[in-house]
């Protein structure tokens, strides 16, 4: 089965984030691109400024196999971006969008953003997730995208599946949907 968390609590996650200071502003931003986009945390570590297309409001994401997709940029996620690019990104000669907020700064690597997303979930007191890491919130994306009615081919496309059998994973989760579809097992029904 997935492991993720509910719409709800994603948001509580993201609302943890202490906007005040640089961390939290740079914290949030990448809480909202997993969150919202299905990002894996190699994306957001490997994000460059030119990855994104203001004018279009798209984000150019490299997934697995070098396979390149452009993906709408939500508009709070967009914001979140802009935000964290004029008020709280390190002065640094790299064009990775995220980077460490201590010198040296460089980019964030994998590990660190899933130790974002495991700090936001302490801070939002969500203690019953089922991981702590970065995926927690792509298998989040993708089941509340299920539960609103996104089919599988729109899910697999948005997550970089190259197999629809792996996007079938999430239809799992969605018991009160299945529920509404099941048909009575034949010959069950009383006469």
């Amino acid at each position: 089965m997935p492991r993720y968390i509910s719409a709800a609590e994603v948001e509580r996650v993201i609302a943890s984030c202490d906007v005040t200071m640089p961390m939290g502003i740079r914290d949030r931003a990448v809480l909202l691109l997993l969150s919202r986009l299905g990002l894996r945390a190699g994306d957001i570590s490997g994000m460059r400024l030119e990855d994104i297309d203001w004018n279009e409001g798209t984000l150019r994401v490299r997934g697995k196999g070098r396979r390149e997709i452009r993906l709408p940029l939500p508009q709070d996620a967009r914001d979140a971006v802009i935000d964290y690019l004029r008020h709280a990104r390190p002065p640094a000669a790299c064009d990775q969008i995220f980077l460490r907020t201590i010198a040296p700064f460089r980019p964030l690597v994998s590990t660190s953003v899933s130790s974002i997303v495991s700090l936001a979930l302490a801070r939002a007191g969500i203690d019953h997730a089922p991981s702590r890491g970065a995926h927690l919130l792509r298998h989040s994306a993708a089941t509340s995208m299920l539960r609103a009615g996104a089919t599988l081919d729109v899910i697999g496309t948005v997550l970089r599946h190259r197999s629809v059998d792996t996007t079938a994973h999430y239809a799992k989760v969605d018991i009160d949907m299945l529920a509404q579809i099941v048909q009575p097992w034949p010959g069950s029904a009383s006469c």
